[in-house]
């Protein structure tokens, strides 16, 4: 259906147990969610949702794993662990025993979720269930659920620290561009996050000046691209005026530049941080970010 021939990682839909907790009921078993459409009911198991990503041929899996919003409490945090390991086991025996049925051409890599909330011993324990599974990597679920973003570093640097350090580190859901940095620099190495796309939609456009809320009239007649750095389609072909334009229109074109644009953002992005590695300047590449994406500074720019 994509015509994408390149690497697929797929979620369990383990975080739309958290964002959609109206609609769900979750128990040892599994997930069964109410349709806030049409009130059918769709029931999620650990092995049902092995059995879907084999049949897609994805090149990365990952079990079906609950999440908990902070604050919670301290026995809610641990009984989510608990059964997120659990459903990691169980994840793990039906991926033995069946074949992907999509016939996919390569080895299926399957990640281990870690959880725990924000308590570094519950992550420490996370880890240690997950490695007697022989998993080939592991995802760093249960961030941006709520935390203020220092005890969100906090806790990737202290989860990062107890995993194997020869496995790939992949954290789920977490994606500003000066985020992505800092947990590169903590260790991690593949993310997934619907910041560029979801951001663009709502008019958001990131460029290496920082962000630009097209829907501002200062853009109405600007006819300089998003960025001059950059590549992409929009840049090369648009003026931030007609942009803007499309956006306050809500003519969906706008909205699929924008996020055409972001993607492509974020590939650079990625591309200056592998470049930066070897170098030895990731720090330096840290600072040019954190001056225009700090706290302090998430202002869109003009």
């Amino acid at each position: 259906f994509m015509g994408w021939e390149g690497g697929l990682l797929t979620d369990s839909g383990g975080f739309q147990v958290f964002s959609l907790s109206p609609w769900r009921t979750v128990s040892d078993d599994g997930v069964v969610f109410q349709s806030p459409i049409d009130g059918s009911r769709h029931a999620l198991t650990p092995e049902s949702v092995m059995a879907f990503q084999q049949l897609l041929g994805s090149d990365v899996i990952v079990p079906l794993d609950e999440c908990v919003r902070y604050p919670s409490e301290p026995a809610d945090v641990e009984r989510a662990l608990t059964r997120t390991l659990q459903w990691a086991a169980r994840s793990g025996r039906a991926l033995r025993d069946s074949p992907p049925a999509g016939g996919c051409p390569s080895p299926q890599q399957f990640f281990g979720i870690v959880q725990g909330g924000m308590d570094p011993a519950l992550r420490r324990r996370a880890v240690e269930g997950l490695q007697p599974l022989a998993v080939d990597g592991y995802a760093i679920g249960g961030l941006s659920v709520g935390e203020p973003r220092a005890l969100m570093l906090e806790t990737l640097q202290a989860t990062a620290e107890a995993l194997p350090p020869d496995a790939p580190h992949y954290l789920m859901g977490v994606g500003e561009p000066l985020d992505v940095v800092d947990a590169v620099l903590a260790g991690v190495d593949l993310f997934d996050c619907v910041v560029p796309t979801r951001h663009g939609r709502n008019g958001v456009a990131y460029t290496w000046a920082g962000r630009l809320n097209l829907r501002q009239a200062i853009h109405a007649r600007d006819q300089r691209p998003l960025d001059m750095a950059c590549g992409c389609f929009a840049c090369r072909r648009h003026s931030r005026s007609y942009l803007h334009h499309l956006v306050k229109a809500r003519e969906l074109l706008g909205l699929r530049l924008l996020s055409l644009h972001n993607l492509w953002f974020y590939a650079d992005l990625m591309r200056a941080v592998r470049e930066a590695i070897p170098r030895g300047t990731p720090c330096a590449l840290r600072e040019r970010l954190a001056a225009v994406y700090s706290d302090a500074t998430l202002t869109e720019v003009a």
